[in-house]
């Protein structure tokens, strides 16, 4: 458990971010709502790639699209389902950027 510390902790922002965002945002900007969450789960990853030195931070793609599902069905219609997509694939850069950020910091410690 504590080996995944910083792994849990992003885990735990990236849900704070889909269940109380939309909460804290005006309902009629629903594409600003969603255009921050996709910059915050960017950010996210980006963050967990640099960080993070465990192989389960490869999986944080899917975990973020697997969280996103049950807010769809909170906040947002069935039509929203298509986010989930744009979720994994934010994140998918995020985590390419970061090992890139990850590999050039590392190379030049050595």
């Amino acid at each position: 458990m504590k080996k995944y510390l910083k792994e849990i902790i992003i885990i735990l922002l990236q849900i704070l971010l889909f269940y109380l965002a939309p909460l804290l945002m005006n309902a009629d900007t629903v594409i600003g709502i969603i255009l921050f969450l996709l910059l915050a789960t960017f950010t996210l990853t980006l963050v967990l790639n640099i960080i993070s030195l465990s192989k389960i931070k490869y999986f944080y793609p899917l975990i973020v699209s697997v969280i996103f599902i049950p807010s769809i069905f909170i906040y947002y219609n069935e039509s929203a389902i298509i986010h989930t997509l744009w979720y994994f694939i934010d994140s998918l850069f995020g985590m390419i950027i970061g090992t890139c950020i990850f590999k050039l910091k590392n190379r030049t410690k050595s």
